[in-house]
């Protein structure tokens, strides 16, 4: 089953799409989603330095028909809204393709991950080109086919280091402690260690930092 990562450009007619650009250092996550009819509704997380004004701003466009702060602290809140503009969540409902939440969206971008057949994959396209969304395909591979992040040894390593505390602050393990838990070479763990960490964390910036790949975007035509 094949399982793609794009990123969507929202148009600013959609009330996240004008919200997310003009506080572009926020970041909302859509964290459950339910399309109903020519209504939506679902749990939003918001992150932001500026949290009153951006939820005063979403309160105000006329999307919204419904928010409610569920939790809230300092930067970052939980809302329950409801919208009568659900339309990327009505082009996945079209589609048939299911959306793997939560739903990151961060400056007007959408970064979406889906696994469906190639034909929901292509049909979902072909829908958020009807709703005039343009996107970029990121990544896309059977799922079965996968390649695995890390080596069994840097996976047994980068466990062994967390459990151990070598991530904790304090350090509660040393490297070399580490080392002779696994039964490594200190320079051989710290080499193992290195390239599991930095593959995870690229994996990272790609996938949750919304870092761009792949080609160039697909625009929907006028």
């Amino acid at each position: 089953m094949p399982y793609a990562k794009l990123t969507i450009d929202l148009p600013e007619v959609i009330w996240i799409g004008e919200v997310s650009r003009e506080f572009p250092s926020t970041t909302f996550r859509v964290l459950s989603a339910v399309p109903s009819g020519e209504t939506g509704f679902g749990l939003l997380e918001i992150e932001s330095d500026s949290l009153p004004a951006v939820l005063g701003a979403v309160e105000s466009r006329d999307g919204i028909t419904s928010l409610r702060v569920m939790q809230r602290s300092d930067d970052t809140t939980v809302t329950q809204f409801e919208t009568d503009e659900p339309l990327l969540l009505l082009s996945i409902q079209e589609s048939g393709a299911p959306l793997e939440l939560p739903l990151t969206i961060r400056d007007g971008q959408a970064l979406i991950e889906l696994t469906a057949s190639r034909d929901r994959l292509s049909e979902f396209g072909d829908q958020l080109e009807a709703f005039g969304m343009s996107y970029t395909l990121n990544e896309v591979y059977d799922a079965v086919e996968q390649p695995d992040l890390l080596t069994d040894q840097q996976r047994e390593l980068l466990v062994t280091a967390a459990e151990s505390g070598y991530y904790d602050t304090p350090r509660e393990c040393t490297l070399t402690e580490l080392a002779d838990e696994v039964g490594l070479a200190k320079s051989t763990a710290s080499v193992t260690l290195h390239r599991a960490e930095e593959s995870v964390i690229k994996q990272f910036v790609t996938g949750q930092l919304e870092t761009p790949l792949g080609d160039e975007p697909r625009v929907a035509p006028n």
